[in-house]
């Protein structure tokens, strides 16, 4: 079953075309990557979805289009997205980034079920449970986005440079913490990984954009097998 459905999508900031015709679907829980240049779009697309530019075309998830829906009411319907940049609130403690993830939320029981599931699969946020986010390592940071988006129980998430500015072997954790959190929770995923070697450890199918547009799409092994996909990304 297809869970989201994008159907030549633009994007507007002000009165610039970013977007200029994005199409993809991910199936409920499948994971779909998005490879691109810088500027070609990845980051917007996310933004589109979650309701934060104003898109053209049809934005379709669950059979419903949300295009033009404000990003509390995506939210609302069970889509959690992580920028770039990760936007913890660093004021916080990691205790409270998680609780203020599951705000929506009113199983008591369940919010602290999932908070000792979070802290179990990143063990450094059990580690630091009391501690600030502002305190924390990129690394610990990013583990912290991931778990307060889970923490709202979202269908989809929407996954944007997990990897950025982190050390490879911090990358690898914590990219090994989210496939196992799509195993073990079924939740779907939409990843912009500029890492191509990461996000193929990750997704079954990827789409490709250039300027604005999506221009390939494939399986995992048959993007990895094409050439011009092995010299742009994956550094071969």
């Amino acid at each position: 079953m297809t869970l989201l459905e994008l159907d030549e999508v633009t994007a507007f900031y002000g009165p610039v075309q970013v977007l200029e015709g994005v199409s993809l679907s991910v199936p409920e829980g499948g994971a779909v990557g998005i490879l691109g240049a810088n500027g070609a779009g990845k980051t917007t697309t996310l933004r589109a979805i979650s309701g934060a530019v104003r898109a053209g075309g049809r934005i379709v998830f669950d059979g419903k289009d949300i295009r033009g829906r404000r990003p509390e009411q995506v939210a609302g319907i069970g889509i959690a997205h992580v920028p770039e940049g990760r936007g913890t609130l660093g004021g916080l403690t990691v205790r409270e980034n998680l609780r203020v993830g599951a705000y929506q939320r009113k199983d008591r029981k369940g919010v602290q079920t999932d908070i000792d599931y979070m802290l179990e699969l990143f063990p450094n946020l059990k580690e630091r449970y009391k501690s600030h986010a502002s305190a924390l390592s990129g690394g610990e940071q990013q583990m912290l986005a991931v778990a307060r988006a889970f923490m709202a129980r979202p269908r989809l998430l929407l996954l944007d440079e997990a990897s950025l500015g982190l050390a490879p072997s911090t990358a690898q954790n914590v990219y090994a913490a989210i496939a196992r959190l799509r195993a073990e929770s079924g939740i779907a995923m939409l990843i912009v990984e500029q890492n191509a070697n990461l996000a193929f450890s990750l997704v079954d199918t990827a789409t490709v954009l250039e300027t604005g547009r999506s221009v390939l799409t494939g399986t995992s092994a048959e993007l990895r097998g094409m050439d011009e996909i092995r010299r742009a990304y994956l550094g071969g």
